[in-house]
């Protein structure tokens, strides 16, 4: 028997997002230019001679597309964990991942030092089942060292033809290193499901913030009142290992049980193009019953919380550059 003692409505809803910033951001933006710095011109003077240098004498012959790729992904991930540059074939895994269908193992992975972390596996995909958990670092795909490649060559080798293994070296704390053989699968995401636990209890699971995730869940909502013949008393939404998603899916979300005018989540910037601001939209298909929310340390989230007529926010933004 589940027991929630019906306190006062406290919503916690989790957002992440990923922003994408083009140069045209800051080329419309009359306020924004850096050649009023003669350090700028200091900087750009040290990256071209460097630039030169490394083309001379470094001991392989690397391309300038390959330098000028590093250079601004140093740039970028410079500027805190949450930053990063994605090239063109990376930015389309991206959207595969919100479409909510790709090949592979099944992993949301970032980078940590030299090598790659799991961000959370995707629930019900090999990854998931083979045990890998949020924070296991990736040493080794098969027989090659990770601290030799990028994250976008890494990807590349957990990727392949459904039914064929890989074997992945996984280092987690307190415990020695260890190999997983995973066998790759055809990943569809299932972004939201639900179940009623018991007369009057909901449960929600968002594994994803995808496009169509709102919309699932009003549905999945609406069928478990249906279900339990009458309005839910309490719901449980579970966050745990939902790497995160897209901006407006998340806000969307947030907007199905909040019932009072104001900001979902505003952003300021140094340039007025990066101020945005989106509005409630009020509507609470619960009607005021608690939500309480699950999170783990695979939910790379910042919490929204709404008590009592006060909306509090915070966000968690990545910043996604795309060349």
């Amino acid at each position: 028997m589940i027991n929630l003692k019906p306190l006062s409505k406290t919503l916690f809803i989790a957002l992440s997002s990923l922003l994408i910033f083009s140069s045209a951001t800051y080329a419309n933006d009359e306020n924004y230019s850096p050649l009023d710095s003669p350090s700028f011109f200091e900087g750009l003077n040290t990256f071209t001679a460097v630039f030169s240098q490394i083309k001379q004498m470094y001991v392989d012959d690397i391309d300038d597309e390959t330098l000028f790729n590093n250079a601004i992904r140093g740039l970028i991930e410079g500027l805190d964990p949450h930053s990063s540059f994605l090239e063109p074939v990376a930015q389309s895994k991206v959207s595969e991942s919100t479409m909510g269908k790709f090949g592979g193992l099944g992993i949301v992975i970032g980078t940590k030092g030299d090598y790659i972390e799991v961000v959370s596996p995707i629930d019900d995909t090999p990854a998931y089942r083979a045990g890998l958990k949020a924070g296991d670092i990736i040493l080794q795909i098969g027989d090659q060292n990770v601290s030799q490649i990028n994250l976008e060559e890494g990807v590349k080798l957990m990727r392949g033809a459904p039914g064929t293994t890989i074997k992945l070296t996984i280092g987690r704390p307190d415990i020695a290193p260890f190999v997983v053989e995973i066998t790759r699968e055809i990943i569809t995401v299932t972004s939201a499901k639900g179940l009623l636990l018991e007369e009057g209890i909901g449960y929600l699971r968002i594994a994803q913030f995808q496009r169509p995730t709102a919309e699932v869940a009003e549905k999945i909502i609406g069928n478990l009142v249906k279900k339990n013949e009458g309005n839910l008393d309490s719901l449980i939404i579970d966050l745990r290992n939902n790497p995160g998603g897209l901006l407006d899916s998340s806000i969307d979300i947030s907007n199905l049980f909040i019932d009072e005018p104001g900001i979902v989540v505003y952003t300021e910037g140094r340039t007025p193009s990066s101020n945005m601001s989106f509005p409630t939209k009020p509507g609470d298909i619960l009607d005021g019953a608690p939500i309480v929310v699950l999170m783990n340390v695979g939910s790379i989230f910042f919490i929204l919380g709404s008590s009592t007529g006060n909306i509090f926010s915070g966000i968690f933004f990545g910043l996604l550059f795309s060349s």
